[in-house]
């Protein structure tokens, strides 16, 4: 599954696939009140299903598409994905602006229960 960060028009497809799901690209098509073609939402389907995100089956001569996972799975898959990479690339600088940016959200203490429940096995 590639996790590399979505474009505006994937995430938006994705978005609309998690709220409607299995759904064909003429029903995810429908959900836009905007100009975009119903061949870019075809496209944009077979992308994000190109890239691993969506299972696909026939229906007729159209494809009905569902998520391989759902939102919080993958936001949580991708998000692990991008910090794990980040550390790997960028090691304790990486780590010191992660606890720079929990600390200007106010979230030092919440940081601080997760590595303890990491600590001790929990998750």
């Amino acid at each position: 599954m590639n996790l590399e960060p979505l474009g505006e028009l994937e995430t938006t497809v994705m978005e609309a696939m998690w709220a409607l799901s299995p759904a064909t690209a003429r029903e995810i098509h429908d959900q836009f009140n905007d100009t975009r073609a119903y061949t870019t939402i075809m496209t944009t389907l077979d992308r994000l299903h190109h890239k691993g995100l969506l299972t696909r089956e026939k229906d007729g001569l159209a494809w009905r598409y569902q998520p391989k996972l759902g939102k919080a799975a993958y936001e949580r898959a991708a998000t692990e994905h991008h910090v794990g990479r980040l550390l790997e690339e960028h090691g304790e600088v990486a780590l010191t602006a992660f606890v720079d940016a929990a600390a200007r959200a106010t979230s030092l203490d919440r940081l601080a229960e997760l590595v303890a429940a990491r600590r001790e096995g929990r998750r």
